[in-house]
């Protein structure tokens, strides 16, 4: 087995394989222009109209496999992140290309500040048992 040192050509150790920067895989953006914000929890959804993303020449192979992990079912951008073995920040720039293609749409949980306070769903519940 060789090691990194031994021959100049190899940037890479023979037991890791050869080695893609995450910058080079976005093209050195870190973000984009999408509207959305890409939260940890954003939940990543196929759009119906997305047809085959594998015949778009202009998609690079991490895209078409973030479309088909989502058509599974729907990931979280850290579930994504996690099954493609991608840094977080990667896989938000790919997902923000494919929201800006509309082959997926993201949604966002309801924040927990936004949630109906627990006593007034109670007093609601209570209510109705009182009819």
């Amino acid at each position: 087995m060789s090691q990194a040192g031994d021959d100049p050509k190899h940037w890479f150790d023979g037991d890791a394989g050869p080695v893609v920067r995450p910058y080079a895989m976005t093209r050195g953006r870190t973000s984009t222009a999408t509207r959305h914000r890409l939260d940890l929890i954003a939940i990543v959804i196929p759009a119906s109209a997305a047809g085959d993303p594998a015949g778009d020449r202009t998609l690079s192979p991490e895209h078409v496999e973030i479309v088909e992990l989502c058509r599974a079912s729907p990931q979280s951008i850290a579930e994504l992140a996690a099954g493609l073995d991608l840094p977080v920040g990667v896989v938000r720039v790919f997902v923000g290309d494919l929201v800006e293609s509309e082959l997926v749409h993201v949604t966002r949980p309801v924040p927990p500040a936004e949630l109906p306070d627990v006593n007034i769903l109670r007093e609601v519940i209570n209510g109705l048992r009182a009819l």
